[in-house]
């Protein structure tokens, strides 16, 4: 082609247009570095329901029990919630316990089945006296409930623990008609996490030895049994604990070898989804390394404000509608 040719043919092509072309370019460049710079600070900032003093997306997912279930009930006129889980129901036996606070906003009936120091998953695939804080696991808890049998919790709490709140909530279980339980919610701070339980087993989807295996087996049970009762899984908030050299580790960002604290997040939100049950999020939202000196105790117990919000968090999010 001749030199003629190629000048005629540029000539076909405006300057402006290869002007639009370089700064389209440069603005995908810069927008990609900006949005990288922003990731690596660790501070997302995306639409949607936004609570505390940053901006994050709560990962709320609220499902409406089916009428057909709703009607194997027998409305009393008053809302009664059972809460199971451990430490973050018990720490405190006052007003500003978390159970106390949601009663108290929503003039509810608020039973406190909490057990200190319980995770969801079962440490021993069978029951061992060496371990006797299996027996108040989600998983047995949730047995005992579908099956009705609360000797062994009742015989262990009296055996092996001298905290009142085993054996004062086992015998409210045991005493308790589970007919008249509205709203059951399952909140556990993230004892499983700290306790290394394994987080799922990729064979058995309800292997009670794991995280997600525990607490779909135990909904399930639950859900056999009274299909008439609305399930609300809480998420327990961000916490810290030691790692192998004693070194204070965020739950965020440490592996014990079954995944980081947002690994056991993601397992509760896919079983909540699974399960058709909902889930209010108090990870996202809630505490973070900026305020986690307000609202933490120590590593893991919250205070009493942050249970003010969770209180007020899970009030809008499973009534706020109604």
């Amino acid at each position: 082609m001749s030199k003629t040719n190629k000048t005629n043919e540029n000539q076909g092509i405006p300057k402006w247009a290869f002007g639009a072309v370089f700064a389209v370019i440069l603005a995908v460049i810069v927008f990609s570095v900006v949005k990288l710079w922003i990731w690596n600070q660790g501070t997302a900032e995306t639409e949607g329901v936004v609570e505390g003093d940053f901006s994050v997306e709560v990962m709320d997912q609220i499902f409406l029990l089916p009428e057909d279930k709703k009607a194997m009930h027998e409305d009393d006129g008053k809302e009664t919630i059972l809460f199971l889980g451990n430490d973050i129901l018990t720490y405190y036996s006052d007003e500003n316990g978390v159970v106390e606070k949601i009663g108290s906003k929503l003039g509810a009936n608020c039973i406190n089945a909490g057990f200190p120091s319980s995770t969801i998953a079962l440490k021993n695939a069978q029951y061992s006296d060496d371990y006797p804080l299996d027996a108040f696991s989600f998983y047995n808890v949730a047995k005992s409930i579908s099956e009705g049998d609360f000797s062994q919790m009742c015989d262990v709490a009296r055996s092996s623990f001298t905290d009142s709140n085993y054996y004062t909530h086992a015998d409210a279980l045991q005493a308790l008609d589970m007919n008249t339980i509205d709203t059951l919610v399952i909140f556990y701070d993230a004892q499983d996490y700290i306790g290394m339980r394994i987080g799922m087993n990729p064979d058995n989807d309800s292997d009670p030895i794991t995280y997600s295996g525990a607490l779909n087996a135990g909904i399930k049970m639950i859900q056999e049994k009274y299909p008439f009762i609305r399930i609300v899984c809480m998420s327990f908030p961000m916490c810290y604990a030691y790692d192998s050299n004693g070194s204070l580790v965020n739950g965020d960002m440490y592996d014990f070898g079954n995944g980081r604290l947002t690994t056991y997040l993601q397992f509760m939100i896919d079983v909540s989804g699974a399960t058709g049950v909902s889930f209010v999020d108090n990870y996202y939202g809630t505490i973070h390394e900026d305020n986690s000196s307000e609202w933490l105790l120590d590593n893991i117990h919250v205070n009493a404000a942050c249970n003010e919000h969770m209180a007020d968090h899970f009030v809008s999010a499973i009534y706020g509608e109604e």
